[in-house]
């Protein structure tokens, strides 16, 4: 009963005001055409490609909802209207103070693109949906950065930036506006906070850096190992290993190296000289005693042909035989320089 009567007192006023708008349009439209062409400048009003207008009549919108873009018509006195710019806006937020969860005190600041994707509803909804966008792209951030650990924030931006887009857009929806995308420009640490992460981060990749290196000289140690033994079951190898060296230490640089040999190599070479050099005084020792026999035959034929001339010059009783003349022993010279031309052959290859 109480509201059945409610209803009727609201219809009873809607049917005075109705009456009450009627009688001043008309008196509008009399005044508009009284004041012809002078009010045509009032009436008509051209809105952008990027712009919608909102219009009141009588302190109501009107029906048909936002105008635009174009010219459109109102009524002088009774007809009211409001721009409303369709492009997307950028919001800088200024850098916010936030605790995160680990209890870490942080400095964040970030980005926000927006639009009005309904302009009546931002008019009629909210008194200023853009100022009320940015307050709230302001606590959003707080809130997003209070529930994350630092870890999180400094390796998750994406996904806060993506969480965030989608909180704003929810909330914001009531007011005709259409969050596009949002954006972490810069997380700022304290000064000690950032010392000791880079401490740590050193630290980090020191220890990385040791693992690889041991990891390194470990496969290195093995890969000698196998050459060792393969080396080791071929000698040729080992020198074939040594000329390699020499090689390339003499492309390098033109100077003199001192490079030690196998010893197998150098006793093959002191058995070939002193086998060579015993075959040598042998030789030259055979060639002198040959020489020094050939001198004694030459002596004694000089000495027969001598005793001979001297026979044929003296008288046969006062011949003089000369049979026991003794000769100078020569064996014994002979013996002493072959034994001399052997210790200088040897000390030669030594």
């Amino acid at each position: 009963m109480y509201t059945q009567r409610i209803k009727t007192e609201d219809d009873v006023s809607d049917d005075k005001a109705s009456t009450c708008g009627t009688v001043l349009i008309f008196l509008s439209v009399v005044l508009v055409i009284l004041t012809l062409p002078f009010s045509l400048f009032v009436c008509f009003k051209v809105v952008q490609e990027y712009e919608r207008a909102v219009i009141f009549r009588l302190g109501r919108l009107m029906q048909g909802g936002a105008k635009g873009p174009g010219i459109f018509f109102i009524l002088p006195c009774i007809d009211s209207y409001a721009r409303v710019d369709l492009r997307t806006r950028t919001y800088d937020v200024p850098p916010q103070e936030v605790l995160t969860k680990d209890s870490v005190t942080v400095s964040v600041d970030a980005v926000v693109y927006y639009r009005v994707s309904n302009a009546t509803v931002s008019i009629a909804n909210v008194e200023n949906a853009h100022h009320s966008t940015r307050l709230l792209a302001q606590t959003t951030l707080r809130n997003t950065m209070g529930t994350r650990h630092l870890h999180e924030i400094l390796s998750e931006r994406v996904s806060i930036s993506g969480t965030m887009q989608l909180q704003l857009d929810e909330a914001t929806d009531a007011w005709g506006i259409k969050v596009e995308r949002v954006e972490i420009k810069d997380v700022r640490l304290p000064v000690q906070l950032q010392r000791a992460m880079a401490a740590e981060a050193e630290a980090a990749r020191e220890a990385r850096a040791k693992v690889i290196a041991a990891e390194g000289e470990q496969k290195a140690s093995r890969a000698l190992r196998e050459a060792s033994e393969v080396i080791g079951d071929s000698p040729a190898a080992l020198q074939l290993r040594y000329l390699q060296t020499l090689s390339a230490i003499s492309a390098e640089k033109n100077s003199t190296i001192v490079f030690p040999l196998p010893i197998d190599l150098i006793t093959y070479f002191l058995k070939t000289n002193d086998a060579q050099t015993q075959k040598n005084a042998k030789a030259a020792a055979a060639a002198m005693a040959q020489q020094e026999k050939h001198e004694q035959q030459e002596e004694q034929r000089k000495q027969q042909e001598q005793q001979k001339r001297q026979q044929q010059k003296q008288p046969k009783s006062a011949t003089v035989l000369y049979s026991d003349v003794k000769q100078p022993p020569k064996t014994q010279e002979t013996s002493i320089t072959v034994a001399t031309l052997s210790e200088h052959q040897q000390s030669t290859a030594m």
